[in-house]
């Protein structure tokens, strides 16, 4: 069987080093750690575009900002989408996330004694500000994050290719072509754009104050006698 080969640039993009203790206690891996690349990510979605680009980034980036100093923690994320699964490529990032995060929709895997359980981590909240939200389950800090994948702008012709290849127009070498120009812009994402702000949007969820917290409001009119 030949070897697999993939795009060189695919090694530069940092990889994901996460601690499962589900794995940890299965025997799965030592010490529970984990360590996935964007290969992994293009292995599962059998594709590599700028939407599983963006997936893979996106939770690169949102669990380095909720874990600073340590590992983070596969199965103790809680991931929330804007859109439906059934929105548009939502539910190819939906399988990039689950597999870096382990969080999972109601079919996920449910646990043991209570502990370790996955399923319902990933859910649907509409009024999301972005895109996603990332919450850990220990403590509560979140991030909410985003793409725009409008920049860099679509080469004029990767268009043309794309129409031809579409239409079964298209030779070796128009597909070949096609494949250069498709990984440049991918490649272009991942590390040229990878930290910048216009592109890849990270943010801080500000924690909800507790009433108790809450400063005093003097409810007595003003003028009250």
């Amino acid at each position: 069987m030949p070897d697999m080969k993939l795009p060189a640039f695919f090694d530069d993009v940092p990889a994901l080093r996460v601690v499962d203790p589900l794995a940890e206690m299965l025997g799965c891996a030592e010490g529970g750690v984990f360590e996935y690349c964007y290969a992994d990510a293009v292995r599962l979605t059998g594709h590599s575009c700028p939407t599983v680009a963006a997936a893979y980034w996106l939770t690169w980036r949102a669990l380095h900002e909720l874990y600073p100093d340590t590992l983070p923690q596969r199965g103790g994320i809680k991931v929330e989408f804007r859109d439906d699964a059934r929105v548009g490529s939502t539910g190819v990032v939906a399988a990039v996330v689950h597999m870096l995060t382990g969080a999972a929709g109601s079919s996920g895997y449910k646990g043991i004694a209570g502990r370790h359980g996955r399923a319902g981590l990933m859910r649907f909240s509409p009024g999301l500000p972005q895109s996603l939200r990332f919450t850990r389950l220990d403590n509560g800090l979140a991030v909410d994050a985003a793409a725009d994948l409008s920049l860099p702008p679509a080469d004029p012709a990767l268009d043309a290719l794309l129409q031809r290849c579409a239409q079964g127009n298209a030779d070796r070498q128009a597909l070949a072509e096609l494949g250069r120009h498709w990984q440049e812009r991918v490649r272009e994402l991942l590390l040229d754009l990878a930290y910048d702000p216009g592109v890849f949007v990270i943010r801080r969820v500000e924690p909800r104050r507790s009433v108790a917290n809450s400063p005093l409001i003097n409810l007595t009119p003003r003028h009250a006698a």
